[in-house]
């Protein structure tokens, strides 16, 4: 076993790999760029090493420095983790020419499955099952939308050395395939230096399913089940769970030979999961295969109680697998939720910022949370924005999807948009709940995951107005003048009882919660509402209130003049309004459409002086390697650009001169 690694990565991963390196004993070495040199990673290491600046391209994909700072600490093996250079073959080959061990698969595996295309010729030969396709080396536009005639619409472009949902479109008729393909190979080289695709007959209601294989360099290979990833949003999953509803022990045999039968085509060694598309009548065809650990790994270790990532040190250290097929066995079934910072509402449109606040549900034997921030830490835009991962597990199903839905309600966050709430919505949403999956769930879900905006509950203004007097009643306690009694807020008058008003509002709807003190409390009246009210906050914002007959245990974060108020699984943030701010309501600029995040213009889509209508696409920006249309948000007049493709913008910039049509 090794004594010292280096691990090439950053995040939860990184975090995970150091985690489970000191239980075994190894020291570690984190690498870090510019923009983490606070990250938990690096906290989390014996030793870190500074490798370039913020952008990955100057920093986590630099191998060479990467291999100098192995050479420097003594670190005899490199764990790529995922992402980056963990399936960058020129890299596996460097560190096997400096005699750092690469914990992963020899470079022939990587580079045999990097190429999708390659990789499927492969697989034909090996006898594995193929989507109907073109896997060639042509690429000239015409030849490609014959090819895709030929296969039959809808069809499914897709990056040939791509992943992530990156490089990948839908195309469902001849007229759109031209643009699809542009914006595939556009957004292909962006990512993965190569704007190769591939074109595939897209199955209707599919299943996105992969198995887990291992292999050892003593010629072994297991597959460790399956995965169910069919929850997906713009080719990115979701959610992911172990094992998969439905699955037979006939068809889990199947699909775990053919896994292996590909590994072992491509002399595999390590950690690797093999994708396939399965049709819901049980068929199923070869994808993709990743010669990495993956994002939901954890799902695979919570049922069947193993740590993957330290049979990927034994292998890569020499060591035989340590259990045969035979011994392999599922137990329970768990199910993973990436938490990202993100803004579904807004199509997902990633969000950057200061975690301000950060509690996860409480760990347990069911409850994981894997995450490589704090709170404090920031999301920056220059890598994924994931806050976490949210495992969990139980005996089966139904109750593993009871946890989640209690796990979601507990974590709270405050700092960025995140996606929690709308997992919670998709956690009970009738097709997951009955596991009728596929990876067009999310758009047919669409009226229960994205429902018109709900109306602040009353109890929310009330927490949060009752908050406000339970920090003014402990800053008075103890306060070192606490025997003064112009400190004592009892609301004491010579001629009659104090009252008070505490004004908050949200979006364009302001609430005065009118307080008057009771005995051992306070009355608070909203609208024709009043209730006796008390409680004690503890210092993360927990409360333990009573409103009226209600007990309830809830949270309020302070951040500024935001009242987070997360209360009944769902979170409101309500403003302070200061009654004795006079200032004007002050005008909003109109007419210009802004950067909705930090980014880079890669085209515009019209031209200066056009007439649009409401949604026609006006320019394409790259952010976090992602492409996004700005539309125009009316009918009207495009006056002009205010930046040129290959421009950077900042988050909120006007990109647009527009003039709306009265």
């Amino acid at each position: 076993m090794f004594s010292k690694i280096l691990i090439a990565n950053r995040g939860e991963i990184a975090c995970r790999v150091i985690k489970t390196a000191r239980r075994l004993g190894i020291a570690t070495v984190a690498v870090y760029s510019e923009a983490d040199a606070n990250a938990r990673h690096v906290r989390l290491a014996d030793e870190a090493v500074l490798i370039g600046g913020a952008e990955a391209r100057d920093s986590y994909l630099k191998g060479e420095r990467i291999l100098e700072a192995a050479r420097q600490t003594g670190a005899q093996a490199i764990h790529p983790g995922y992402g980056f250079l963990s399936e960058n073959e020129d890299f596996a080959e460097s560190c096997e020419r400096a005699g750092v061990v690469f914990i992963g698969p020899p470079a022939s595996a990587i580079r045999a499955m990097g190429s999708k295309s390659a990789a499927k010729a492969l697989m034909d030969q090996a006898g594995v099952p193929l989507t109907p396709g073109y896997h060639g080396d042509r690429q000239e536009p015409d030849f490609l939308a014959q090819e895709a005639a030929r296969i039959g619409y809808p069809v499914l472009i897709k990056a040939s050395a791509g992943g992530g949902g990156k490089g990948m479109r839908r195309v469902d008729a001849p007229e759109d395939f031209a643009a699809a393909l542009a914006s595939c190979k556009r957004e292909a080289i962006n990512a993965f230096g190569d704007d190769h695709v591939l074109v595939e007959k897209y199955v209707l209601k599919p299943r996105h399913i992969e198995i887990q294989v291992f292999g050892d360099s003593h010629g072994n290979c297991v597959y460790l089940f399956e995965r169910d990833c069919s929850v997906q949003r713009r080719h990115q999953k979701v959610l992911e769970e172990a094992p998969a509803p439905g699955m037979t022990p006939e068809r889990r045999a199947a699909m775990g030979k053919a896994a292996v039968d590909a590994a072992k085509a491509v002399g595999y060694v390590g950690a690797g999961t093999v994708e396939f598309i399965a049709n819901q009548d049980g068929s199923f065809y070869f994808m993709e295969m990743n010669t990495r650990l993956q994002v939901e790994h954890p799902v695979t270790e919570m049922i069947t109680g193993l740590d993957l990532v330290e049979w990927q040190l034994r292998v890569a250290s020499g060591e035989p697998l340590p259990l045969a097929q035979e011994q392999l066995t599922i137990h329970g079934h768990a199910i993973e939720a990436r938490i990202y910072a993100e803004e579904p509402e807004k199509g997902f449109l990633p969000s950057t910022g200061r975690l301000l606040h950060l509690a996860p549900p409480a760990e347990s034997d069911h409850v994981r949370v894997d995450t490589g921030v704090e709170q404090g830490d920031e999301i920056t835009p220059f890598y994924d924005p994931m806050i976490a991962k949210l495992i969990v597990w139980d005996l089966d199903r139904e109750r593993a999807l009871a946890r989640l839905r209690k796990a979601l309600t507990q974590y709270r966050v405050v700092g960025v948009a995140n996606n929690i709430e709308f997992l919670a919505r998709l956690a009970t949403c009738p097709s997951f709940a009955h596991a009728d999956l596929d990876t067009g769930l999310i758009e047919r879900e669409q009226a229960t995951l994205f429902p018109p905006e709900a109306a602040v509950p009353e109890t929310a203004w009330l927490l949060a107005a009752l908050t406000e007097l339970l920090h003014e009643a402990n800053a008075a306690a103890s306060s070192v003048e606490h025997g003064s009694p112009w400190l004592i807020l009892d609301g004491w008058r010579l001629n009659g009882q104090g009252v008070r008003s505490i004004a908050l509002r949200h979006g364009d709807v302001r609430q005065d919660v009118t307080v008057a003190n009771a005995k051992g409390g306070w009355e608070l009246s909203l609208g024709e509402s009043k209730v006796f009210a008390r409680g004690a906050i503890e210092p993360n914002g927990l409360l333990h209130v009573q409103l009226g007959e209600r007990r309830l245990h809830a949270a309020v974060v302070i951040a500024a003049e935001r009242r987070h108020v997360f209360v009944d699984g769902r979170a409101w943030p309500l403003t302070r309004v200061d009654n004795l701010y006079t200032g004007g309501a002050g005008s909003e600029a109109e007419g210009g459409l802004r950067a909705p995040m930090p980014g880079k213009i890669v085209t515009l889509l019209a031209k200066a002086g056009d007439t649009v209508e409401k949604g026609t696409p006006l320019l394409v920006m790259e952010a976090m390697k992602m492409e996004h249309t700005i539309t125009a948000p009316a009918k009207g007049t495009l006056k002009a650009f205010c930046f040129a493709p290959g421009d950077q913008v900042a988050d909120g910039v006007e990109l647009v001169e527009f003039e709306v049509e009265v």
